[in-house]
């Protein structure tokens, strides 16, 4: 399926905060002729410490905006507790549009694992997901999956994201529990399901008691992405797209400098 240069929409990212970066940079790997826009609820982060109505409504109300102003092709919800809690609410909400979901990489872990051992690091909204339980349930019940929902990892990943120092010690007691030795096997997959974590993975992976692959999913969400968006043959690139938006309006330096890195103006 092709589609003429002049009609060309944009592909939308939505996250808590800058995490979802990870799912643009792939995504624009695969599909360069498209412009992008970016949206950060940072106003809204961290989304941990929400009612779960209230921030079902904030995001489908936040969306009805959204697709009014920008119509974009897709949406990529690139944020796995956002998707967990309201993905089958937007799809019900705006029938019309499709949004390409971010959940935690269980079933590739459980194809993958060699001991037998995963664990899944994640927001304490994600792993309390019944969602996340069932992924687990269809895909994983010959492995013994830990849950380890990090309190404060999203926010040093912000952070450190920005420039910041982040210590050794803070970042150890987010993950340690990820570790697990149980009849002479070590854990040897670890899922990383938030996307602010991979930007920390060097620093996992330094840290870290025993090698593991740190699974990252932001390519696996880009090639679905690709997958369902019309190329575009001898398309011009839209210079009128390939911006962010931050709900809070008022990004700091750290972050508009951030975001010209990613090729976006904020």
């Amino acid at each position: 399926m092709t589609a003429v240069a002049n009609e060309l929409k944009p592909i939308l990212v939505f996250d808590s905060g800058i995490g979802g970066l990870t799912v643009l940079r792939e995504a624009r790997v695969l599909m360069p002729e498209r412009g992008f826009i970016y949206v950060a609820d940072d106003a809204g982060f961290p989304y941990g410490g929400w009612e779960e109505q209230a921030l079902k409504d904030r995001i489908v109300d936040l969306f009805g905006k959204l697709l009014a102003e920008h119509d974009p092709e897709v949406c990529i919800i690139a944020c796995n507790t956002a998707f967990t809690l309201v993905g089958a609410d937007l799809r019900a909400a705006f029938p019309q549009m499709t949004f390409i979901g971010t959940v935690p990489a269980i079933k590739p872990a459980a194809e993958r694992t060699r001991s037998g051992l995963v664990s899944v690091l994640a927001t304490p909204g994600t792993v309390k997901r019944a969602y996340t339980r069932d992924l687990i349930q269809s895909f994983a019940t010959q492995c013994h999956v830990r849950l380890v929902g990090s309190e404060n990892l999203a926010r040093l990943a912000e952070a450190y994201i920005r420039g910041d120092a982040v210590s050794d010690e803070a970042v150890l007691a987010e993950i340690d529990q990820c570790f697990v030795e149980k009849d002479g096997r070590k854990t040897d997959i670890v899922v990383l399901a938030c996307t602010h974590y991979p930007f920390m993975a060097n620093i996992f992976r330094r840290l870290a008691p025993w090698p593991v692959d740190w699974l990252d999913p932001a390519e696996a969400i880009a090639r679905r992405a690709r997958s369902l968006v019309p190329q575009a043959v001898d398309a011009v690139h839209p210079d009128n797209f390939d911006f962010a938006m931050f709900t809070s309006g008022a990004p700091d330096f750290p972050t508009r400098r951030l975001m010209q890195g990613f090729g976006l103006r904020a």
